[in-house]
């Protein structure tokens, strides 16, 4: 038997075939590219890359249904803020144009969650000088 050199083995890594939004333990984002953990703290059906906010539209009716025939890129539009105080961030088709609210996640970039949040404040149509008088 030939014996083997240690040193020059390769470690088998287990790579995920999943694509985004089927079950695995990881996707790619189509935004920024980066490989992102199925696994997210405060939910149990990550479908939105913590570092850029970028989707894809995989759930159709229920989160966590994958059942969404579109596949379309989802761009973070906005956030919006349930009265119990929990953040949910608004996706935007932009193959369909549907709209839809996804819980945020534990590990989501909370810089990338304020440009989204105060991305109104930058609308010039909107009088700022109004906000101060509140």
């Amino acid at each position: 038997m030939p014996r083997r050199n240690p040193g020059r083995e390769r470690p088998q890594q287990r790579k995920s075939t999943a694509r985004h939004g089927e079950r695995g333990d990881a996707f790619r984002c189509v935004g920024c590219r980066l490989d992102v953990s199925m696994i997210a703290p405060g939910t149990a059906h990550r479908n939105h890359c913590p570092h850029c906010l970028t989707s894809l539209h995989v759930d159709h009716r229920i989160p966590g249904d994958r059942r969404a025939a579109c596949r379309g890129r989802m761009a973070a539009l906005s956030v919006t803020v349930r009265q119990d105080g929990e953040w949910l961030i608004i996706h935007d088709c932009q193959s369909c144009g549907e709209l839809s609210a996804n819980r945020i996640a534990g590990d989501d970039n909370a810089l990338a969650l304020l440009r989204i949040a105060i991305r109104p404040l930058s609308d010039t149509r909107l009088p700022v000088s109004a906000l101060l008088t509140l």
